[in-house]
């Protein structure tokens, strides 16, 4: 059997799985299919042939991976397998037999090429910084510095004693600020002292200093206290161990021992500056990717941001919460992610399947989860698909109404636990759109998108299984194309066309990216200046008329346009408009035109000249005459002629300039002197 040029390897992994062959040869469109039984080990002759023949292969098996990997690097054809998982996903459950579609599914989504994120080198040395308690720091220090250069900060030394020989230079002190990542991690130590060589029954230390700044390529943290830096799991280089864990300790040990040299770390986020909606004129609008991000890769840049990729952990929840696409996943892309949605749900629903369930989760929690699960449980029902992402918090609320119009019934986000405190964003998403789907009688007050963060496998499982009882999604075929808002907007669309009670205009939480602006006329004195600082273009002007004009569907609510407005006369409001309105612009505050007295030019509004006129006539000493006043009702062209043509012939003329003095003037006026000086003395 082939799926997408590649020829397809099926094992039922020693008849523990019930797979037909023939219903899952016809689900995958193909004639025929051999199902394997021990590919892995009698059978693997099969796929050395295979090899041999330089066929690109998908074998469905992931336990073997490595085994079938080395055996086609051991012929010179490295990378020509690819690899899925049939079964803790589908074969391996009380509903294996029923699960035919899903493997379909997930065979038809493995044979696609994503494309690869990019990545960006840091570098270490392998100075390494053990900051701790006496006796385990110590242990910890003298371990690893057969393998590292490292120093020992101590926060305490009550039980330490004088080393006999010193291996690693010893200090105390307390570290009160640090920064960087791995390779270049910068700390700040008070009460900085280093340790007196004389010490005998135990350590002292002199000289003691606060505001001691140092720099290291790796931090091992046993000192107990709260780490140096949020989300310390996602810091590159950071270890925050319990120094009670044996365990915990050796593995700190065993990764930071190989941190040393260069390193390729994926640029999880990419960044288009151009659409940004951060700030406009040092004013700030949205700050939506800052408020989220938990390691604070994230900073202002001007009108901008900026991420620091060798700090960025790649949790993605800035992509997720962007509400322009400028801070967009790469790993995947957004558009990779959504290819895999139009390929995973149609060959679903092809197959025959029914009711599909999205489970979305990451390779480490999600898959241990998954397994677990499909081991010792019931396995997962034959309708809940799989979806494995870097990251669950890179998903947004477009991908999530893209799958339900795709035909997923609802969207499960499965959540490492110990990762709670960075579920902000994603929590925010899924209400988001919730919201849209609940306001369109989608069973209103059931999530559709629903976040599970629990520990225990068998509370999964039992969620799992017991999901709400929902009405069934229309399967839509649409191209997902355009930005993040076109495909969300695109999305909503489909959903509500066959919505139980289709809305015109949705009313959202405070924060969505979707809504209108309202003026208070009363106030506005048409200044145009929250048509300078939108940034999207959609608070615009009239270059004929004094208008203020808004296009809704541009709207992101950044709120930059209320922050500009002098007079404070500009609300947000936060809503999804279906209707055609929404990309045709909208007059929100338009004036008489003021035309010039002279010419007849529209130059201004009315209101605004007749207030200029009010304030200056008779009260300022430049408009004290009609002559002066009727100046304020020119444009700018035909005030510079009145005056001209009020001023004489000359209107512009100052006082005549002195006449240049030369040297030939001087000569000529000591000869003179000189000439009535000898007629004086002829006359005498």
């Amino acid at each position: 059997m082939e799926v997408a040029g590649r020829r397809v390897f099926v094992c039922n992994c020693e008849k523990t799985m019930d797979i037909d062959a023939k219903a899952l040869a016809k689900a995958c469109g193909a004639k025929d299919l051999n199902v394997h039984t021990n590919l892995c080990r009698t059978e693997l002759g099969n796929f050395a042939d295979a090899v041999k023949a330089g066929e690109p292969m998908l074998v469905c098996c992931t336990q073997e991976a490595p085994l079938f990997t080395e055996v086609a690097e051991d012929a010179g054809a490295g990378g020509i397998a690819r690899f899925a998982n049939i079964r803790e996903r589908a074969g391996w459950s009380e509903d294996g037999p029923n699960a035919t579609a899903k493997m379909a599914a997930l065979i038809a989504e493995a044979g696609l090429d994503i494309t690869p994120a990019g990545t960006t080198t840091l570098t270490s040395d392998g100075i390494c910084l053990v900051y701790g308690k006496s006796s385990v720091a110590f242990d910890i220090a003298r371990k690893l510095s057969s393998r590292l250069s490292v120093t020992l900060l101590l926060t305490e030394a009550d039980d330490a004693i004088p080393p006999s020989v010193v291996d690693v230079p010893v200090f105390k002190g307390l570290i009160k600020a640090a920064a960087g990542h791995l390779g270049a991690f910068e700390i700040v130590v008070d009460g900085y002292a280093p340790a007196v060589p004389s010490s005998k029954t135990s350590l002292e230390f002199i000289m003691p200093r606060n505001g001691a700044a140092s720099a290291c390529s790796l931090i091992i943290d046993v000192s107990g206290n709260d780490p140096l830096f949020a989300a310390a799991g996602r810091r590159d280089g950071y270890f925050h161990v319990d120094p009670a864990s044996p365990l915990d300790i050796a593995n700190a040990m065993f990764e930071a021992s190989d941190l040393v040299g260069e390193f390729e770390k994926p640029l999880y986020v990419s960044y288009d500056a151009s659409i940004c909606a951060h700030s406009r004129s040092a004013k700030t609008g949205c700050t939506r990717c800052l408020d989220v991000c938990p390691v604070s890769a994230i900073s202002p840049d001007g009108d901008h941001v900026k991420i620091d990729p060798a700090i960025c952990g790649g949790c993605g929840s800035c992509a997720s919460v962007c509400p322009t696409g400028a801070t967009s996943y790469a790993l995947p892309r957004r558009e990779d992610l959504i290819e895999r949605l139009k390929t995973l749900l149609p060959a679903y629903d092809a197959a025959g399947g029914k009711s599909p369930w999205l489970l979305v989760h990451d390779e480490r929690h999600g898959s241990e989860m998954i397994s677990m699960i499909s081991r010792f449980g019931r396995g997962l029902p034959a309708n809940v698909i799989p979806f494995a992402v870097n990251e669950t918090t890179q998903i947004g609320h477009d991908l999530m109404t893209t799958a339900l119009a795709l035909g997923a019934q609802g969207m499960l986000l499965l959540i490492d636990p110990a990762r709670r405190d960075e579920t902000d964003g994603l929590a925010a998403q899924a209400e988001l759109a919730n919201a849209i789907l609940s306001a369109m009688d989608y069973e209103a007050g059931t999530e559709r998108i629903a976040i599970i963060d629990e520990t225990d496998p068998d509370a999964v499982e039992a969620i799992l299984w017991q999901r709400p009882d929902v009405g069934p999604m229309t399967a839509h075929s649409f191209i997902a194309s355009g930005d993040k808002r076109q495909v969300a907007r695109t999305a909503a669309f489909l959903l509500n066309a066959d919505a139980p009670n289709q809305q015109d205009i949705i009313a959202l939480p405070d924060g969505a990216p979707y809504g209108q602006i309202s003026i208070d006329t009363d106030g506005c004195t048409m200044c145009l200046a929250c048509v300078s600082a939108c940034p999207m273009g959609a608070i615009r002007d009239n270059p004929d008329l004094p208008q203020v004009r808004f296009i809704e569907q541009d709207c992101v609510q950044c709120g930059l346009c209320r922050t500009t407005c002098p007079e404070s006369v500009i609300s947000l409001e936060a809503r999804l408009n279906l209707t055609n309105e929404a990309m045709s612009p909208a007059i929100l505050n338009e004036e008489e035109p003021a035309e010039c007295t002279r010419c007849g030019k529209a130059f201004g509004t009315k209101s605004s000249i007749e207030r200029i006129v009010a304030q200056l006539a008779g009260k300022h000493s430049m408009f004290q005459s009609e002559d002066a006043q009727s100046l304020i009702r020119m444009c700018d062209d035909c005030r510079i002629i009145h005056q001209t043509e009020n001023m004489g012939s000359e209107p512009f003329a100052s006082a005549p300039r002195p006449t240049v003095r030369t040297t030939a003037d001087d000569l000529a006026e000591r000869e003179e002197a000189r000439a009535k000086a000898r007629d004086k003395s002829r006359d005498n």
